[in-house]
C-alpha cells in the first residue's frame, strides 16, 4: 500500500506498547483498512443490484431465485452479527477481522467459477458470513483506536463517508463495467478491497491485549437463539412483499421470529454467562443509542421504499429519472460528512443524537403528509432524512460504545448494525402490507385508474404515518432514557456516565 505524500511510512505491524494516536493522520494505515471494510459493505450490495438482470439472464434464474441472491447475503450477515461480535470480544477483534477478510477474499474469488444461481447463492451466503465478521469490527476497532470521543466521531465519520461514496457511485460504476465486462468482475473487486483492508489492519492495529478481552464461556444456546430470532425477522419482510399479506408463510415466519425472541430473552436473563448481558443493554447510553438507530432504520427504509414506488409507478418516471430524483439524498449523505464534526462539537454527542434523530422522523412526516403535492416536498423529506441520518448514524453508534465496557465493544457495534437491519426490514414490511391492503389490483401494472392513484396516495400516507409514529416513539423513549445525563463536549470520554 503506497504512503500518502508527507506522511511517514507505517511500520509492518502496530506497536502494542505505543500510546493511542493523537490524530487521524497518525492512524492512517488503520483507518485506511477499516474504511475499506465499510466500502466493501456499501459497494457490494449496490453493484450487485445493478447486475441482477444480467445475472438472471446468464444463469437462467427466476425472480424468486434472484431475490435469494441478495437475501442470502443479508440473512447470514444480519443473523450472525451478534454471535460473531461476541466471539470477537472473547478471542480478539483484530484476529476475527483478519479471518473475515480472508474469507471475503476467497468467497469473492469463487465468483469467477460460478456456473449456476444456486452456486452464486452459496457464495453470497459466505460473503455475508465474512461481512458479519468484519463490519461490526470496523467501528469497534475505530472506537478503541482512540481515547478521545472527538477523534472517535471524526474516525467514524471518515469511515462512513468512504462507504457512502461507494454506495453513491456503485450503480453508475457498475453499469459502466457491465457494458464492457462480465458481471463477475463486479464481485471480484472485493478481492483487492479485502487485501487493502487486511494490510491496513495488520499495519495499523495492534493485536488485542488479553486484559482487553473477556474470558467468559461462549453462550452457544444464546447465540443459536439470537440467530434464530434475527434470520426469520429478516426473511419475513420479503415474504410479506412477495407472498402477500394473506399468505401463511410470512405470518408463520414472523411468529417464529417472535417466539425465538422470547426464548432468547429468557435465556439471556437466566444464563450464568449470557451472550448478551441485558443489564448492559439497559444502560441509558446503550439503550438510547439503539433506539435512535432503530428509529432511523424504520424511517430511511420506509421512505426509500415508498419514494421509489411513487416516482416510478405513480409519477411514471423512468428508472434513470427516478435515480436523479434521489440525488438530494445522495448529495447530503456524501457531502454532509464535512458538517458532522463541527455540529457535534457545538452541541455535544447526546444532543446531536437527539436532534439528528428528530430530523429523520420529521422528514418522514413531511413526506407522509405532503409528498403527494409535488416533488419539492419529496426532495425536502429526502434532505431532512439524509441530514439526520448522516449524524445519527455516527453519533448513536459512538454513544452505544461509550456506554459499554471496553471488552464488549464489538458486540455493541454488532447490536447497532442488527438494530438497523431488523428495523429496516420491518419498515419495508409495514409499507408492503399497507399497500397490499389498500391498493386494488397489481401495483406494478401501468396506467393506474384515478381510483388506484387515490388508493396509492392513501396507502403512502397511512404507511408513512405509522412508521413516523413508531420512529417518534423510539426517539421519545431514547430522550427520556438520557434526560439525566450530562451532555458534555465530545472530547471528554467522561462527558456522560458510561453506565448511567
Amino acid at each position: 500500500m503506497s504512503t500518502p505524500p508527507g506522511i511517514a511510512p507505517a511500520p509492518a505491524a502496530a506497536d502494542p506498547t505505543a500510546g493511542p494516536p493523537e490524530s487521524l493522520r497518525a492512524a492512517w494505515p488503520a483507518l485506511a483498512g477499516l474504511s475499506a471494510v465499510f466500502l466493501f459493505e456499501m459497494l457490494d450490495t449496490s453493484v450487485l443490484n445493478i447486475a441482477l438482470p444480467t445475472i438472471g439472464r446468464e444463469l437462467h434464474a427466476s425472480t424468486v431465485v434472484l431475490q435469494w441472491v441478495t437475501n442470502a447475503y443479508a440473512v447470514t450477515f444480519g443473523g450472525l452479527m451478534l454471535a460473531l461480535g461476541a466471539t470477537a470480544d472473547r478471542f480478539g477483534r483484530r484476529r476475527i477481522m483478519l479471518v473475515g477478510l480472508t474469507l471475503l477474499g476467497l468467497a469473492s474469488l469463487a465468483t469467477a467459477f460460478v456456473t449456476s444461481a444456486e452456486q452464486l447463492i452459496a457464495v453470497r451466503a459466505l460473503t455475508g458470513v465474512a461481512a458479519a465478521m468484519t463490519t461490526p469490527g470496523s467501528m469497534a476497532l475505530a472506537f478503541r483506536l482512540f481515547e478521545e470521543d472527538g477523534l472517535r466521531v471524526r474516525a467514524a465519520t471518515l469511515i462512513s463517508t468512504v462507504g457512502l461514496v461507494g454506495l453513491a457511485i456503485g450503480p453508475t460504476v457498475g453499469g459502466l463495467v457491465l457494458a464492457v465486462a462480465p458481471w463477475q468482475v463486479l464481485l471480484l473487486v472485493n478481492v483487492p478491497i479485502a487485501v487493502l483492508a487486511a494490510v491496513g489492519v495488520r499495519a495499523g492495529i495492534a493485536a488485542d491485549e488479553p486484559a482487553g478481552l473477556h474470558r467468559e464461556p461462549v453462550d452457544v444456546l444464546g447465540a443459536a437463539l439470537g440467530t434464530a430470532t434475527i434470520v426469520p425477522a429478516l426473511v419475513a419482510p420479503t415474504l410479506f412483499v412477495t407472498e402477500g399479506v394473506r399468505a401463511w408463510q410470512p405470518w408463520t415466519t414472523a411468529a417464529a421470529a417472535a417466539t425465538a425472541a422470547v426464548l432468547f430473552l429468557l435465556r439471556e436473563r437466566s444464563a450464568r454467562h449470557p451472550l448478551l448481558d441485558l443489564a448492559l443493554v439497559a444502560r441509558p447510553l446503550v439503550s438510547s443509542g439503539l433506539a435512535y438507530k432503530a428509529a432511523a432504520g424504520l424511517a430511511t427504509a420506509g421512505l426509500g421504499y415508498l419514494v421509489t414506488l411513487q416516482l416510478q409507478l405513480d409519477r411514471g418516471w423512468t428508472p434513470a429519472l427516478a435515480a436523479v430524483g434521489m440525488l438530494p439524498q445522495v448529495v447530503v449523505l456524501v457531502a454532509g460528512g464535512a458538517f458532522v464534526n463541527p455540529f457535534v462539537r457545538r452541541v455535544g454527542l447526546d444532543r446531536a443524537a437527539r436532534l439528528s434523530a428528530t430530523a429523520v422522523v420529521s422528514g418522514l412526516a413531511v413526506y407522509s403528509l405532503l409528498g403527494r403535492f409535488g416533488y419539492a416536498w419529496v426532495a425536502v423529506a429526502l434532505v431532512l432524512v439524509a441530514a439526520g441520518m448522516r449524524v445519527v448514524g455516527v453519533v448513536a453508534g459512538v454513544n452505544v460504545l461509550r456506554g459499554l465496557p471496553k471488552d464488549r465493544t464489538t458486540i455493541g457495534a454488532a447490536l447497532t448494525d442488527t438494530a438497523t437491519e431488523v428495523t429496516a426490514g420491518v419498515g419495508i414490511a409495514v409499507c408492503g402490507t399497507v399497500l397490499a391492503a389498500l391498493f386494488g389490483g397489481g401495483i406494478a401494472a401501468g396506467h393506474w385508474s384515478p381510483r388506484q392513484s387515490a388508493q396509492f396516495h392513501e396507502a403512502v400516507t397511512v404507511a408513512g404515518l405509522l412508521l413516523t409514529v413508531a420512529a417518534a416513539a423510539l426517539v421519545g423513549w431514547a430522550v427520556l432514557r438520557t434526560r439525566n445525563l450530562t451532555d458534555g463536549p465530545p472530547g471528554r470520554a467522561d462527558a456522560a456516565p458510561a453506565g448511567g
